[in-house]
């Protein structure tokens, strides 16, 4: 009951949206649905570690520590973003851009590509997971070309087009693995081939010439979701079309939900071939994925841009964590992934807030915001200073232990080269970041309500509270990393 209740809010949520014109009252409707979520995920958090497992849907749905913790995240993320679309929406009615009904599609765009990320990571069958993640695609392309400008309609294009063909490489892949298991025997039939709790007890019994063809397959159309390269060009478009909250549960969490995906394949590979050849596919793809992002953010001028670029890079951090594969590098890629999240989400939410004051996201024409407007300035600051990984925020505390991780297993040469495309990156954002904080003067635009920034501060000290304390979350992190390290 409680794991169908998690899918069934945003989608009630959804259809409220959908049913009324929208004003105030309906977002937050949408505001209180993604709190209930977040509540939910918790209460799922507290019931399930390694020997629990919650269902739901007759075993259609199934949550374990794993499911259980990226449940919160979205959670998370999606009441941020939700709480800073009311204004969003205000903003656009009041300047005549979008009437009352557009802006309900949105809200019922988002609650729909919030329930198919819930639907992901609670699907008991890889293929399920599959049409979610798929789903998901749908739902962002409408919601990338949501302002209707040549811009945001090619972009969301661009998206559609080369997550489909990630997407489909991830199809393929997941046809394999259905062929592997239809070959062992007393593995279960129909349906139920692709049930992950199956396939774990049987990837040892699985053909490992088919499986090393998936895994190779998967991580590659995966990984476009995901953005890593070679298939990230999709991304710094979108997400700097996108809306800005849309671009901060994509960014935030979408990213994370394709790379959970590959986490429960791994598992499964992990067994058939042992975890070398995963291992070898990650490595390679993220730092790659590092690569790019460090020699593409040092030209960067627009703001949604250079944080897009700043996605590449922490996603191929949580590849290289992963390749390690033990359960210390997991729990930090975990943590990772949440504080990346709050961290990401609060700095796309704040560039919203930059561009209604400001009417522009170029880097250049946005001079001294600290001294101009010390809240959002502030928030903005502070939100550099979290996802360059600087402590006391937890994304200092989770490259520690991904670092670790990987030295650990004889991956030092790739965490060593690792570290220098991060000091490249990092040069490249202060150099940003101090033009845009505290260079040049201008006029001093309208400012930010203070009641903006009450979100966006709470994000940014649960991201610094995590770092200093990560308590509240370690038992659920070790379960979850144990689901995937075997």
């Amino acid at each position: 009951m409680l794991v169908t209740a998690v899918l069934v809010v945003p989608l009630a949520a959804g259809a409220l949206a959908a049913a009324l014109p929208w004003r105030r009252a309906v977002g937050w409707a949408m505001v209180l649905a993604n709190a209930a979520v977040l509540g939910l995920g918790i209460t799922l958090a507290v019931e399930t570690d390694r020997h629990h497992v919650a269902g739901g849907l007759d075993g259609a749905l199934r949550a374990d520590a794993l499911s259980a913790f990226m449940v919160v995240v979205i959670g998370a993320i999606s009441l941020l973003a939700s709480i800073q679309s009311i204004r969003y929406l205000e903003a656009e009615i009041a300047r005549g851009e979008h009437r009352a009904r557009h802006a309900s599609l949105y809200s019922l765009l988002v609650q729909v590509f919030v329930a198919c990320m819930l639907a992901a990571v609670l699907s008991a069958n890889l293929g399920a997971l599959w049409v979610a993640v798929e789903a998901t695609t749908i739902a962002t392309t409408f919601l990338v070309g949501h302002r209707r400008s040549d811009k945001a309609l090619e972009a969301s294009w661009k998206y559609v087009l080369i997550c489909s063909v990630g997407i489909a490489l991830a199809f393929l892949g997941t046809v394999l693995v259905y062929f592997a298991a239809l070959h062992v025997p007393g593995h279960p039939t129909g349906a139920s081939v692709l049930d992950w709790t199956s396939l774990v007890h049987a990837s040892h019994h699985l053909d490992p010439a088919v499986v090393r063809l998936a895994m190779a397959l998967l991580v590659l159309g995966y990984g476009t979701k995901v953005g890593l390269a070679p298939m990230h060009s999709w991304l710094p478009d979108a997400h700097s079309q996108a809306p800005a909250p849309v671009s901060a549960l994509m960014s935030g969490v979408l990213l994370t939900v394709a790379f959970y995906a590959l986490l429960r394949f791994k598992a499964v590979a992990d067994g058939a071939l042992g975890p070398g050849y995963t291992r070898t596919l990650l490595v390679i793809v993220g730092l790659a994925s590092l690569l790019v992002a460090a020699s593409l953010l040092l030209t960067q001028r627009e703001l949604k841009r250079m944080l897009a670029y700043h996605s590449i890079e922490h996603m191929g951090l949580i590849a290289l964590g992963a390749a390690a594969g033990t359960t210390l590098a997991v729990a930090a890629v975990l943590l990772h992934i949440l504080g990346h999240g709050l961290a990401k989400a609060v700095l796309f939410l704040a560039s919203g807030e930059i561009l209604l004051v400001e009417g522009t996201s170029e880097m250049d024409e946005i001079p001294a915001l600290l001294v101009r407007q010390p809240l959002l300035g502030g928030i903005f600051g502070f939100g550099l200073v979290a996802l360059l990984g600087l402590p006391p925020f937890s994304l200092f505390v989770s490259e520690l232990n991904m670092l670790r991780g990987e030295l650990a297993v004889g991956l030092g040469w790739a965490a060593g080269l690792s570290l220098v495309a991060m000091a490249v990156i990092f040069a490249a954002v202060m150099a940003h970041g101090r033009h845009l904080l505290l260079g040049g003067s201008g006029a001093r635009p309208s400012v930010a309500p203070r009641l903006v920034g009450v979100p966006l501060v709470g994000g940014l000290l649960a991201c610094a509270f995590f770092g200093l304390s990560a308590w509240p979350l370690q038992p659920l992190l070790d379960a979850a990393a144990r689901v995937v390290v075997r």
